[in-house]
């Protein structure tokens, strides 16, 4: 987002951080769903996306119209949600889709906090995305938007129903519902980074040769927390091309350490 819609999903977050903290789970997990609902409308909704984020457009009939399209349809915390939301100004419409999603998943990732299941939501989520990474055909059919959705979910069900924690359903369950386009196991990534940022921490993704011990793995939190002067997560995915050594990436940053990359790298200087 651009500083415009970045400092417009600022404001909104923080009333609505103080609308939802008497919510109960059952309220919260009904107005996350309505959010992600509202965004799909607005998402495949193109005329109706440009309205709401149009800034010659008064604020007042952008409510309107908010009140017209979505009023005795959701709950009143959505509604106001929403209109606080159209009322700001969005460098982008698509930012505006953005946005709602983004609140969305705050407030199902607060169910999790409450439960204190945060840190198994972000575990699951990254494994579902490793999944995904390795299974591309899998991949491509869950985001087919060409194919009805009822479909998509029920490809979906057997792979994580019974198996993942209630929240983490339900965050998987909206991305395959609305992938705009986006690649699927990035989305999930994303969505693993955000449930570290919810608990204060960043996410090192480390692709290793072979599995680490769990020494290994913590010298290695450790040491990445002292780099990086905030606390990591570990997360670590195999890749025996790698033949020894760590890839390690957090957010746009990769340190290339493998025996791969220092074989390339000799190989280029011997051959040019």
């Amino acid at each position: 987002m651009q500083f415009a819609s970045r400092e417009s999903l600022a404001s909104v977050r923080g009333r609505f951080e103080t609308l939802i903290a008497d919510l109960s789970t059952a309220t919260l997990r009904s107005l996350g769903d309505e959010l992600f609902a509202v965004a799909g409308v607005v998402a495949r909704e193109r005329k109706l996306r440009r309205y709401l984020a149009d800034p010659a457009t008064s604020e007042r009939r952008r409510r309107q119209l908010v009140d017209t399209v979505f009023g005795g349809k959701v709950s009143d915390a959505t509604l106001e949600t929403a209109q606080s939301l159209v009322a700001g100004r969005w460098s982008r419409t698509a930012d505006l889709v953005d946005a709602i999603e983004a609140l969305a998943r705050q407030a199902v990732f607060t169910i999790a906090e409450r439960d204190g299941v945060i840190e198994d939501v972000e575990d699951e989520l990254f494994r579902f995305a490793r999944t995904l990474a390795a299974e591309p055909r899998l991949r491509d059919l869950l985001a087919d938007e060409t194919q009805p959705v009822d479909g998509r979910l029920t490809l979906l069900d057997p792979l994580v129903a019974g198996k993942v924690a209630p929240v983490t359903l339900q965050l998987l369950q909206q991305v395959v519902r609305l992938p705009r386009g986006r690649g699927l196991d990035a989305l999930v990534d994303r969505l693993a980074a955000l449930a570290a940022e919810h608990r204060g921490r960043s996410v090192a993704l480390v692709t290793a040769a072979a599995p680490l011990t769990a020494a290994q793995e913590r010298r290695l939190t450790e040491d990445l927390s002292r780099i990086y002067d905030r606390a990591i997560d570990v997360q670590v995915e195999l890749d025996p091309d790698l033949l020894g050594g760590l890839v390690i990436r957090v957010g746009d940053e990769v340190i290339d350490g493998s025996v791969a990359a220092r074989l390339a790298g000799a190989r280029q200087r011997l051959f040019g």
